[in-house]
């Protein structure tokens, strides 16, 4: 058997010992976490704030809190460390996609960080 390290793979496995979709307990769950991502989370720091957008590191499980609420997340080259590529990552409310589509296209443009890849030799 072969396993997938880094990714959480343990969760997918988890996943299947769980009970069924329209459980109480599951939807229930669902709603609560739902609203701590919208309303009580995105929605809240953007007015509160008066946000165009939420800015993050793509890095790690950044994406979680736009993918738990159904938001929109988009992420661009934003350089390199130790010469692997990392990105920046643009979050917001519902349905603002053209919006954060704008917003990192001009930064992608502005800083021109995206390189080609190089392909290397193949090991043989």
């Amino acid at each position: 058997e072969r396993e997938m390290p880094l990714f959480g793979q343990e969760l997918f496995v988890q996943s299947q010992s769980k009970g069924d979709l329209t459980e109480s307990a599951y939807l229930q769950s669902l709603q609560k976490v739902k609203r701590a991502a919208q309303e009580d989370g995105i929605d809240a720091v953007v007015a509160k704030d008066r946000l165009d957008a939420i800015v993050s590191p793509a890095v790690g499980g950044t994406w979680s809190l736009a993918a738990v609420a159904g938001y929109p997340y988009i992420t661009v080259p934003a350089g390199f460390a130790d010469g692997l590529p990392v990105g920046i990552a643009f979050f917001g409310r519902a349905f603002t996609e053209p919006q954060l589509i704008k917003i990192a296209y001009a930064f992608e443009q502005k800083t021109k960080m995206r390189q080609t890849p190089k392909f290397l030799p193949a090991f043989t």
